[in-house]
């Protein structure tokens, strides 16, 4: 079985990303993507503190807003509005889910596409669907780039391949279906409520977990010859997991992600990359 990991994945990625970065400082300009948040939430001050570090190295920056969780929806449509239009901001990163007294769908139409650099605005989604001959003028959702990134540097071409999604969200799931069909892969998208999930994921060439479940793809779910790519992330008994059981399924799989340390690590470097090309288009 081999193992996907994602350290080089991420390091090949932030590699790739020099000569852009040089080219900027040349014109003394410096990628720098606004991280806005509301409140505290371990998951976000972890995802932050991955990302600064990422950026520093590569001679990019982040600028931190940091808002109260009680802020109204007016306040942060006003923080996202002087985002978008300050020349100095080249991404915006909105932490979510938000909390439940705003209205997230407002904010989804106010975000800039250009900056839009985890491709969360309606208008990013609406690209990545309207993508031609599979390049989009939009910017696809961090983690699912990350999947497409991790399984180009590994050389696992899904041209023609039963590919199972578990997950149906907008922010991975349903992108990521998108994406692997513009890749000529054959797409189920399933989730926890799918009947016979352990059909539909047996018969595929390729699973990929993104329910955010722990452990919910195990063994029975699987057969012998498959790649496996856990994007969930979650805490089972105090210790961190994916929505594989990993120990079970990848005895028999032909490669597999393990979590922590495989789709996870590729973020941040996809969080950089885009934010390095929207510099480059906007300046």
């Amino acid at each position: 079985m081999t193992e996907l990991r994602g350290a080089p994945v991420a390091a090949a990625i932030t590699e790739a990303c020099k000569e852009k970065l040089a080219a900027l400082k040349d014109k003394n300009i410096v990628p720098t993507l606004a991280i806005v948040r509301l409140g505290t939430r371990a998951d976000d001050e972890a995802y932050e503190k991955g990302a600064e570090k990422r950026f520093a190295g590569a001679g990019a920056e982040i600028r931190k807003f940091i808002l109260p969780e009680n802020t109204n929806q007016e306040q942060l449509e006003e923080a996202i509005q002087a985002l978008n239009a300050d020349p100095l901001i080249h991404g915006i990163l909105l932490f979510r889910p938000l909390p439940a007294h705003l209205d997230e769908n407002r904010i989804k139409r106010l975000i800039r596409m250009e900056k839009d650099v985890d491709g969360m605005s309606y208008a990013s989604l609406g690209g990545l669907l309207a993508a031609k001959d599979g390049k989009a003028e939009a910017y696809a959702p961090c983690t699912p780039q990350a999947v497409m990134e991790l399984l180009e540097y590994y050389g696992i071409d899904v041209t023609g391949k039963k590919v199972t999604v578990v997950g149906r969200s907008s922010v991975v799931g349903l992108p990521l279906a998108v994406m692997l069909t513009h890749r000529n892969a054959t797409v189920t998208v399933c989730h926890t409520k799918t009947r016979d999930l352990w059909k539909e994921c047996r018969e595929a060439d390729i699973i990929i977990a993104a329910a955010g479940k722990a452990k919910l793809i195990g063994r029975e779910h699987t057969s012998a010859g498959q790649v496996l790519i856990d994007v969930g992330i979650n805490f089972l008994d105090g210790k961190l997991c994916g929505d594989f059981d990993y120990e079970s399924t990848s005895r028999q799989a032909a490669a597999a992600t393990p979590v922590p340390g495989g789709v996870g690590a590729v973020t941040t470097s996809v969080l950089l990359k885009h934010t390095v090309d929207s510099a480059g288009k906007l300046c």
